[in-house]
């Protein structure tokens, strides 16, 4: 192991190539793209083995090295999952074992079934070092639908899962029944028993009253956030309470009309922090208090796709008050992608944050970016390993020949390059260390290189003028 710089802990930063770059006060965070692609990634979150992990749609499982971008796929479940992906149902939440290293299982909730018979299910997946394997089943048949599953996971101090479900489009009516797992945040012990101390020890169910909660963290002084969405206004920000219900379907943000008003008194509802009105599609959140982008303190990040219209699409930063009980302002940053930001997550060490983007068009288009945003500023030490494979892209952009380097372990291998729309425009035996592509012929726009070996898969995006 090498004592190296933490500040260059993600192998993009060795480039020698102009980067993006976005201004956060007097911080400056560098852009990268770390995974170029994959198809709809839904969770990405950071592992205590100091990967991340990620959920795609369709239905795979990838690791992803953060010092080189280069991943693996260590669970393929494709042929399970509804319309291979394409529509709302998929494989959505996951959340590692919070003692991981000692105790490797990955939860993760999903959908199976066809057509109008969908449901989800709560699975525990181990880890054996190359694969996700020995699936137990933790909870089953929980209804799902063609939109409205949920599912964001989350584990608390004192070890138990929070899972939320939505109420797969029936209008509410579950979310308001308190005996049917739909339109709730459950709470579940780490083997999928029922935990005694919950609300009813007979009952999975935490909080009701839910539409589509698609967004979960854990925020200072042991809150719950989570964000969820609206019908056709009052998308929320929600503090997630023991045995509170959240309204819907009788109430639709906070309890400001007539009938709400009374409904609210009657049935101690629990109002939301924040609204947006018309909905922006908010999702994926994540707490952040590193000293990386110190104007992010106290603040939680939290991914909005976009209305049906796509143009809300965007990081929102929610700067919190001292006790994390209000929201004190709203901060936007990378509209500029016109891209469906669907989760963020953050790099313990250096701060970096990265986010998954899903295309253009709802419900979700690949190939997508995973992004890295940091502040090559910020300098913190750890012991890391040098690089097993890499691949370098320069100049880029790039109006005639790109030269691209490759460590030694892709030699024999083949590499593609592909467009930002999908299609392989070319694909070539690697050599040599060193290749020379010609891309004049290639028309103006974005492309990226990948190619795959035993160690796992690497992508480098590049423009062509």
């Amino acid at each position: 192991m090498k004592k190296l710089l933490l500040a260059l802990f993600c192998a993009p930063a060795l480039f020698a190539t102009a980067q993006p770059t976005w201004s956060v006060g007097t911080t400056t965070l560098t852009e990268y793209d770390l995974v170029t692609g994959i198809q709809i990634p839904w969770e990405i979150l950071w592992g205590q083995d100091d990967f991340i992990w990620v959920t795609e749609r369709r239905g795979k499982v990838l690791r992803v090295d953060p010092a080189t971008g280069s991943y693996t796929e260590v669970l393929s479940m494709t042929s399970t999952i509804p319309n291979n992906g394409s529509s709302e149902p998929g494989m959505l939440g996951m959340v590692l074992h919070p003692d991981f290293i000692t105790n490797p299982y990955v939860y993760i909730v999903y959908n199976y079934g066809s057509g109008f018979n969908v449901s989800e299910r709560l699975s525990r997946f181990e880890w054996n070092g190359t694969s996700l394997v020995n699936e137990e089943i933790l909870i089953n048949n929980i209804p799902g639908g063609g939109i409205h599953n949920g599912s964001r996971l989350m584990i608390t101090p004192d070890n138990k899962i929070l899972m939320s479900t939505g109420d797969t489009g029936d209008g509410g009516d579950s979310s308001q029944d308190i005996t049917a797992l739909n339109g709730k945040i459950l709470r579940i012990d780490l083997d999928g028993s029922i935990p005694s101390d919950n609300p009813d020890p007979n009952s999975y169910v935490f909080s009701w009253g839910h539409r589509n909660v698609q967004g979960l963290c854990q925020g200072p002084n042991g809150l719950v956030y989570s964000s969820e969405h609206g019908q056709n206004s009052n998308d929320e920000f929600n503090i997630i309470e023991e045995s509170r219900n959240y309204g819907w379907p009788f109430v639709e943000g906070v309890c400001n009309t007539p009938n709400e008003m009374t409904y609210c008194t009657d049935l101690n509802v629990k109002e939301p922090l924040k609204t947006w009105t018309p909905c922006i599609a908010v999702n994926g959140i994540e707490y952040y208090n590193h000293p990386a982008i110190p104007e992010w303190q106290n603040s939680v990040l939290m991914a909005v796709l976009g209305g049906l219209g796509a143009n809300y699409e965007r990081l929102s930063v929610l700067h919190m008050s001292t006790d994390g009980l209000t929201i004190e302002s709203e901060d936007q940053y990378f509209s500029a992608f016109n891209q469906r930001v669907r989760d963020v997550c953050v790099n313990p060490y250096t701060g970096a944050v990265y986010i998954a983007l899903n295309g253009t068009s709802y419900p979700g288009s690949g190939p997508n970016i995973i992004k890295e945003f940091r502040n090559m500023d910020y300098v913190s030490v750890q012991d890391i390993a040098a690089p097993s494979q890499f691949i370098k892209l320069y100049p880029n952009p790039v109006n005639d020949i790109l030269n691209i380097q490759f460590s030694d372990s892709f030699l024999g291998t083949n590499f593609y390059v592909i467009s930002f729309t999908g299609q392989e425009v070319g694909r070539y035996v690697i050599k040599d260390n060193n290749v020379k592509l010609p891309v004049r012929e290639l028309a103006a726009g974005s492309y990226y290189v990948t190619s795959t070996t035993e160690l796992g898969t690497i992508t480098r995006t590049f423009v062509v003028r």
